[in-house]
């Protein structure tokens, strides 16, 4: 074949190729019949559960049993948890037994009232099938993530972030199959674990109910980074792309935000170190078991946790805790309590790997 011919059968593909790409996107951003939605929580919910095993489930005379068997354990960690941290203007919240559906299901709701405002968007936006696209793609990410770690997760304490009215209340959750599993897995004492994870979540419970700024707090923060999208004075694509192109501007906020949450799960993690060994005559057991099951991960988990980020997330808690062990060691935990006087006295993402400069900010208020 001629050079002169090859040279415009290249020609005619380039042109049939951009001629088809222009078409597909003129059709993908094309109205199309049917409402347009953002996040079809439907569709996450089905996606994180497809994987899961019916008989895992939880029957409602096994839920109360454990429910009964979690809250005695719990009352009984009370005092030696508050003779080391501090006291707290009302009680606990109750702990509750859930499977792993019952978990799915939690978490979908705190991600919806959480993503409420962005939601919203989707009753004045035309459909289009670049936005069912995006919109496969967002429900099955998210769908993944939760079927992820509803095999995973062993406790939770929900603080009710960016609640909507009528508001739930905070709730300490343990995730019943996922512990049995566990305690199976690596031959564990059954009360032993339940009383040490118990001790973990009530900490998180203590840090948000005595310390109630700390819930408005982030919520403020997280309200600033989704303030494009609350703003109702602008257009559905003016908010849009000022998510996507103004999140320089936010990239402070998020910061903060995982300087507090660092710092929360540090703080936990030091008081499981030093009231743990008192309280849990298993404590170097089960201690040694976490971190066997945090460090021996599959090819695959290790994978998924770098691609979500989540990885990246163990890494900042690692900071978090690191910096809350140096300050008690040295200044006590009196003085490491001042963190949670105000939002002010929160530590910044470098004071947490520097922790002697947020004592010498401290020092001087």
């Amino acid at each position: 074949m001629a050079y002169g011919t090859r040279r415009v059968l290249r020609n005619l593909a380039a042109g049939i190729a951009v001629g088809a790409a222009a078409f597909a996107i003129v059709d993908a951003v094309r109205p199309r019949p049917g409402q347009a939605r953002i996040i079809d929580w439907d569709e996450i919910r089905d996606a994180a559960l497809r994987r899961l095993d019916p008989a895992d489930a939880l029957d409602g005379r096994r839920r109360r049993a454990l429910e009964t068997r979690y809250r005695k354990l719990a009352a009984e960690l009370e005092a030696p948890l508050l003779d080391f941290v501090g006291g707290m203007d009302g009680g606990f919240p109750p702990f509750q037994a859930l499977d792993r559906y019952g978990w799915v299901d939690l978490n979908v709701g705190i991600l919806r009232d959480a993503l409420d405002p962005l939601v919203e968007l989707q009753d004045r936006l035309p459909n289009s099938r670049f936005l069912e696209f995006g919109r496969g793609l967002l429900d099955r990410y998210v769908g993944l993530i939760l079927g992820f770690l509803s095999r995973r997760v062993l406790g939770q304490y929900d603080p009710q972030l960016l609640g909507h009215e009528p508001a739930g209340n905070p709730g300490l959750y343990l995730i019943e199959p996922n512990i049995a599993d566990w305690q199976e897995e690596a031959d564990l004492p059954g009360e032993g674990l339940r009383r040490w994870l118990i001790l973990h979540e009530m900490t998180h419970a203590w840090q948000f109910e005595a310390h109630p700024w700390l819930r408005d707090h982030l919520n403020g923060m997280i309200r600033e980074v989704l303030g494009a999208a609350i703003d109702r004075s602008r257009s559905p694509i003016e908010r849009m792309l000022s998510m996507s192109f103004g999140l320089r501007d936010q990239l402070s906020v998020i910061s903060k935000v995982q300087a507090t949450m660092s710092l929360v799960e540090g703080y936990s993690n030091l008081v499981m170190d030093v009231v743990g060994q008192k309280v849990l005559a298993e404590f170097e057991l089960l201690e040694a078991a976490y971190q066997a099951r945090t460090g021996e991960k599959t090819i695959f988990e290790k994978l998924f946790w770098r691609l979500t980020g989540l990885e990246l997330k163990l890494q900042q808690y690692v900071v978090g805790e690191r910096f809350c062990k140096e300050i008690h060691e040295r200044y006590g935990i009196d003085f490491l309590n001042r963190a949670w006087e105000s939002p002010s006295s929160l530590p910044t993402l470098e004071e947490l790997r520097e922790p002697d400069s947020w004592a010498r900010r401290l020092e001087k208020r």
